[in-house]
C-alpha cells in the first residue's frame, strides 16, 4: 500500500465543499490576530485594519507564489 502525503503546495481544507489551500487561511488568521492586537495596543481601529490588510495581502501573495512555483 502506497502512502502519499500533500506536499504545502497542494494541503487544502474543505470548506462547504470548496477546497481551500492552507496559505489563505493562514493569510486570514494572520489578518485578524494583527487587527484584533493593533486594535488593542493602539486604540485605533484605521491603523489596525490597514495593517492587518496588508499583512493579510502579503501572506496571500507569498503562499500563492510559493504554490505556483511548486507545481
Amino acid at each position: 500500500m502506497a502512502v502519499v502525503t500533500p506536499s504545502a503546495a497542494t494541503a487544502t481544507v474543505d470548506i462547504a465543499g470548496s477546497a481551500w489551500p492552507v496559505y489563505k487561511l493562514e493569510a486570514l488568521v494572520a489578518g485578524l490576530v494583527v487587527a484584533a492586537l493593533l486594535l488593542v495596543i493602539a486604540g485605533s481601529a484605521q491603523a489596525a485594519v490597514l495593517t492587518a490588510a496588508a499583512v493579510a495581502t502579503a501572506r496571500w501573495t507569498f503562499g500563492a507564489v510559493r504554490a505556483r512555483s511548486l507545481r
